[in-house]
């Protein structure tokens, strides 16, 4: 993987870090740094990538999965606008 590639990439499920508050408040380096633990614990999306052998979700080819779903349309958590990570996921499997 490029230096590049590798810096646009930050997570398993599309999304993304930058301006997380986490990131400094927590010292979280997204999933793919701290291989699958980000600040809140283990991420079983990251584990069920990491397992599959895949970079993200996007490579996978049963996006989305229920359980990437489940993530993005979390009432509380998940993503504003909905579907945003998977549509990220997507975009990264183009490139």
């Amino acid at each position: 993987m490029t230096r590049r590639r590798r810096n646009m990439i930050d997570t398993r499920c599309g999304l993304r870090c930058e301006g997380c508050s986490y990131r400094e408040t927590c010292s979280c380096g997204g999933c793919i740094a701290t291989n699958g633990r980000p600040f809140h614990g283990k991420c079983p999306v990251a584990a069920c990538c990491q397992e599959k052998g895949y970079e993200h979700c996007g490579e996978c080819p049963e996006i989305p999965c229920r359980m990437l779903s489940d993530y993005s349309s979390d009432p509380e958590h998940g993503d504003n606008p909905p579907g945003a990570r998977i549509r990220q996921c997507k975009k990264w499997a183009e490139k």
